[in-house]
């Protein structure tokens, strides 16, 4: 007898990826490309025209400029797709502190909207971005996934309901979604510009221009930082992993683990270790140093720390190897290693 191997690559699928054009989304989209037709959403809030501008002239790729408060354009998207990657957000703690109300529209109302669209088109799989501010002041390192602590901004409020909202579509609809808590991605294509710029694009594009980054507290925060290569490997096998098979082995992981009653295809999506901010800003130094010598002298200063942060940040990854089989590649260094050098190509 002929048993058939699992699929390792998703093809000949068509996917929608939300807010496509940002960073996280644009790297799924240059990735799945190869394989399958791809729909982009994007506003262009926070996302850039120029990350998808090499793709338009591909037969297999569709731009779709709308936002996903608005239900009629979310139906035009989704329409005849497969799998959803959903990615769009209003993304960065302060900036949810700035603006509640606008976060809490994108994230919840938004949210929902894909929610309700890929129930309706009866899409194979939803898979979402989740995030590690759920964890909020829970103090346990390394952080499971059953045992969070209580959101401490708004932007975790909205990405702790997403979490709610698609366990119950689920449960009472039978739609396959999937949850991936992400700590801290970074690499190519992320944006240094903007009042919320993440930490590794914002202290590249300093030390390029000789400019001291500022370290918010006196540089023993620690991340979690998870290279992108890792992410899309995560996101591939959300989709590509049978449903029976997730839940044959969740179901076995959480006899193990004694699990609590929380949601349950939720997976922390990261590297498995953590770096402290000195440690990043050094490392980030040395290795733009390699390109411009004159780097290697520059100091830190060191500011007051920021609302809303949590100390440390540091994932098992047990959960996502034992039920998905994500292995990430990429550790940090050498992810710091690569993105120094796109960074300086891109200056």
């Amino acid at each position: 007898m002929i048993v058939s191997k699992p699929e390792t690559k998703l093809s000949n699928q068509r996917i929608l990826v939300t807010g496509g054009a940002g960073f996280i989304g644009s790297n799924l989209i240059e990735y799945f490309l190869q394989n399958n037709q791809v729909v982009c959403l994007d506003n262009l809030s926070t996302g850039f025209y120029k990350n998808i501008e090499e793709l338009v002239e591909n037969p297999n790729f569709t731009f779709i400029e709308g936002d996903i408060r608005d239900l009629e354009v979310c139906k035009k998207a989704v329409k005849g797709c497969d799998y959803v990657f959903h990615e769009a957000a209003l993304g960065s703690v302060p900036r949810s502190i700035n603006d509640p109300i606008a976060t809490n529209a994108s994230n919840i109302d938004g949210f929902l909207n894909m929610l309700i669209v890929a129930r309706d088109e009866k899409v194979k799989r939803f898979i979402y971005a989740a995030s590690s501010s759920t964890y909020g002041d829970s103090k346990e390192l390394p952080k499971v996934e059953h045992r969070i602590g209580r959101p401490l901004s708004p932007y975790a409020i909205t990405k702790y309901v997403n979490e709610l909202y698609a366990h119950v579509f689920t449960q009472l609809y039978g739609l396959e979604t999937i949850g991936l808590r992400y700590f801290n991605v970074f690499g190519k294509r992320q944006s240094p510009d903007g009042a919320y710029a993440a930490v590794i694009p914002l202290w590249a594009k300093m030390l390029l221009n000789h400019e001291r980054p500022v370290i918010n507290g006196d540089g023993s925060y620690s991340r979690d930082f998870t290279y992108i290569e890792n992410v899309i490997q995560a996101n591939e096998l959300s989709a590509i992993n049978p449903w029976q098979t997730i839940h044959k082995r969740l179901q076995k992981y959480q006899t193990e683990m004694q699990m609590e009653n929380t949601p349950d295809q939720i997976f922390n999506i990261a590297y498995g270790g953590n770096t402290t901010l000195i440690d990043l800003f050094t490392a980030l130094r040395d290795n733009l140093a390699k390109y411009d010598q004159t780097l290697a002298h520059i100091e830190p200063i060191y500011g007051p720390y920021r609302n809303g942060d949590i100390p440390h940040s540091h994932a098992s990854i047990k959960k996502a190897s034992t039920i998905l089989k994500y292995h990430p590649a990429i550790n940090a260094r050498k992810g710091f290693e690569l993105v120094s050098g796109w960074y300086f190509e891109n200056k």
